[in-house]
């Protein structure tokens, strides 16, 4: 508890360095439309809070964003297995997922525009970014399994799908959450910067967009700031449902 205790308030000084450096920075600066004080911009955040609409954009972004997330995860440990037990898969994908690891999102962003639907750009460009990521931690998790508890496996007659279950997937399964940990900001930041060039009618980006057309500073950072705390909130409940399963025997 102690521990816990001693974590917490040092993660509270920090918050609190920064957020008075953010203070200091929009004193010096003096300038509304460069750097909006927290005092401003916090009060407007809670004022958003209050509408039923910005949950409503929440909501709508969280579906689009978490379904690429969703996807990319299960196509990635899907292909993750494909490319380890079939090496000719590897051969063939291997190609296309460095092309994505090194490709700018803008670039994905504007040629996606034109071959779905501008709601479906985002779900696609955050299943892109998570795939490569996710595929190669599948496939690693399955170069370093244990060798000797597939032996076990061999000498108990197992089979095929007795030992993924119950060898292999336990073993791969760290790795792919630590993967999906790493890559849900990812996917949140490639989200909305989907949903900022692709303009669907009701999104976090659109309201980004609308704040920067309109120069109104205040909103774009708290839009902003409404990004970062709902992705760190995301990326705890992950962590708590990967040690919930840890706790389970579920990996």
């Amino acid at each position: 508890m102690k521990l816990k205790l001693k974590k917490a308030a040092i993660t509270v000084a920090a918050l609190l360095f920064w957020l008075l450096l953010w203070f200091l920075a929009s004193k010096k600066i003096d300038s509304f439309f460069i750097l909006p004080s927290p005092g401003l911009v916090f009060p407007r955040l809670l004022a958003l809070a209050c509408t039923g609409e910005f949950y409503r954009v929440l909501l709508l972004s969280f579906l689009r964003i978490t379904s690429g997330f969703l996807c990319g995860m299960a196509l990635g440990f899907l292909l993750g297995f494909l490319t380890y037990f079939f090496p000719p898969v590897k051969a063939l994908f291997a190609p296309l997922m460095s092309i994505v690891r090194v490709t700018p999102v803008a670039s994905f962003i504007l040629v996606v525009i034109f071959w779905i639907e501008r709601d479906n750009v985002p779900a696609f460009i955050s299943l892109l970014m998570v795939l490569p990521i996710v595929w190669q931690n599948t496939v690693l998790g399955l170069e370093k399994k244990d060798r000797g508890l597939a032996e076990v496996a061999k000498v108990y007659n197992f089979g095929f799908w007795k030992t993924l279950f119950r060898v292999d997937l336990p073993q791969v399964a760290p790795f792919v959450f630590s993967a999906g940990k790493t890559s849900l900001g990812l996917a949140w930041k490639a989200g909305v910067a989907a949903e900022v060039l692709a303009l669907p009618k009701v999104s976090i980006g659109m309201m980004i967009y609308n704040a920067k057309l309109y120069l109104d500073i205040v909103d774009l950072y708290a839009w902003t700031v409404a990004i970062i705390i709902f992705s760190v909130i995301l990326e705890k409940l992950f962590s708590a449902l990967f040690r919930l399963g840890e706790r389970r025997k579920i990996c």
